[in-house]
């Protein structure tokens, strides 16, 4: 989940390199650092709440990163193709945090 999160937030900045808008591509890269960035710092905390707080985070975080993509395809700086598959995997990686943050209950 953590490696398929960072991985995300890495094509994401591959796909903006060349995009002048920069407040626009300093919050998408944000919000897509912060969902990898939240699992590595809830993973290092010492209690499963802590835990399961910071993976919360991270699928809030999952699902700006949506609507920023969204907003990225609309004013194409990034293709629909390349939108519909950061769509559908950050979709699968916020139900995979989902999933662990049920199971810390």
């Amino acid at each position: 989940m953590w490696q398929r999160a960072q991985a995300t937030s890495i094509e994401v900045y591959h796909l903006l390199s060349d995009c002048k808008d920069w407040g626009f591509k300093d919050q998408i890269t944000r919000s897509t650092n912060s969902i990898a960035d939240n699992i590595a710092e809830g993973a290092e905390r010492p209690g499963k709440a802590e835990f399961r707080q910071f993976l919360g985070y991270a699928k809030g975080s999952a699902g700006e990163s949506r609507a920023q993509i969204y907003r990225a395809q609309a004013l194409n700086y990034i293709s629909n193709t390349d939108g519909r598959c950061l769509v559908t995997e950050l979709k699968e990686i916020s139900k995979m945090i989902h999933g662990i943050r049920n199971s810390l209950k």
